[in-house]
């Protein structure tokens, strides 16, 4: 359910600020002050617990970034609309922005460059706003504004920046290298790779886009090849084991990815570890399994300081042995006891 609750939070955290600032009247606060107690509640989530707030939060993004960037992406897609016959274009839109405009969108440009220098991302953000209101054809100044958000941590808006860079001019190859690497920081690996490949597309030889894709290409990938460890129904036969088994037949395949099972055809797994997938493949480790299941064994297995210190092992790629654990008289008296040797 976090998926839910982080955007609960997100939702708490839009009204809660909502309050703040005023866009809701003084008569309204009160009302809305009770929905958001109940919906919070609803989903359990409270946005004064911070540690739940760190686990669930998507910050830099907030509600309102990410919905403008969706408008933006569908407006995008969206076959556009044939423009009325009797429309004229205004004068100003024709002739552009005057020299005058442009020079003085240039010297804002150059202060906007000056407070990056010093890392005064908010100044360095409202001259080059200034400057893409003198001069919106510039797709220069959009991008800089890009590479000041991502600076300051704020990507969404960094994407936002980066397509209008690019869509109005297709050819600036810095744009694509912005985009991509807003995208990174937002963690979205594949549209973060597409960028890079986009500007690949204009200049092939271009090293930052070619780190920017390589790493992107990893970590999708990275991603990509995460096992899925979503248990098997219970009411289907599970792979080398008996039907109804809670998928435990599964289990094999799954110590194998995780690099428990040992090399095919070897004794053992590495660190004084059994192959553990040659285990749950036998018959009588798959009864043993069920019947702890059954009696409670697991839940008494897992609340084992020993096994809670393996496992923390395990995932640092540290393989105890199994001689270590066995020495512990919890899990001897268990081992004998669902194995069958009794007491």
């Amino acid at each position: 359910m976090s998926n839910k609750q982080r955007l609960v939070l997100s939702i708490l955290d839009f009204l809660n600020d909502s309050i703040k600032d005023g866009t809701v009247k003084q008569d309204d606060q009160e009302s809305l002050e009770v929905a958001i107690q109940c919906i919070g509640e609803a989903f359990g989530v409270d946005p004064t617990d911070e540690p739940q707030r760190d686990r669930l939060s998507v910050k830099p993004a907030t509600l309102q970034s990410i919905f403008d960037v969706f408008l933006k992406t569908r407006d995008k897609l969206a076959p556009s609309a044939p423009a009325p016959s009797t429309s004229t274009p205004s004068s100003s839109k024709l002739k552009g922005p005057s020299p005058e405009d442009k020079s003085a969108a240039e010297a804002l440009k150059a202060k906007g460059n000056s407070f990056m220098s010093s890392k005064n991302y908010d100044e360095a953000i409202a001259s080059y706003t200034k400057a893409i209101e003198l001069d919106p054809t510039n797709a220069v100044y959009y991008s800089n504004r890009a590479a000041a958000y991502s600076s300051k941590g704020s990507h969404d808006e960094a994407v936002l920046d980066a397509d209008k860079a690019i869509e109005v001019d297709p050819s600036f190859v810095k744009a694509y290298h912005r985009l991509g690497h807003a995208y990174y920081c937002l963690n979205d690996y594949k549209a973060a790779a597409a960028a890079f490949r986009r500007g690949l597309e204009l200049d092939p030889s271009n090293a930052s886009l070619k780190t920017g894709l390589q790493n992107a290409e990893a970590r999708a990938t990275d991603y990509d090849d995460l096992p899925d460890l979503e248990p098997a129904p219970s009411s289907a036969p599970s792979a080398g084991g008996a039907p109804g088994a809670g998928g435990l037949g599964n289990m094999a395949e799954m110590l194998r990815n995780m690099g428990m099972g040992g090399a095919p055809g070897a004794p053992g797994g590495g660190g004084g570890m059994p192959d553990l997938a040659s285990l749950m493949n036998n018959p009588q480790m798959m009864q043993m399994a069920q019947q702890m299941m059954a009696n409670g064994g697991i839940e008494r297995l897992m609340s084992n300081p020993n096994v809670a210190n393996m496992m923390n092992r395990m995932q640092g790629g540290n393989m105890p042995d199994m001689s270590e654990l066995m020495s512990d008289p919890t899990l001897r008296d268990m081992a004998a006891q669902f194995g069958g040797g009794g007491r």
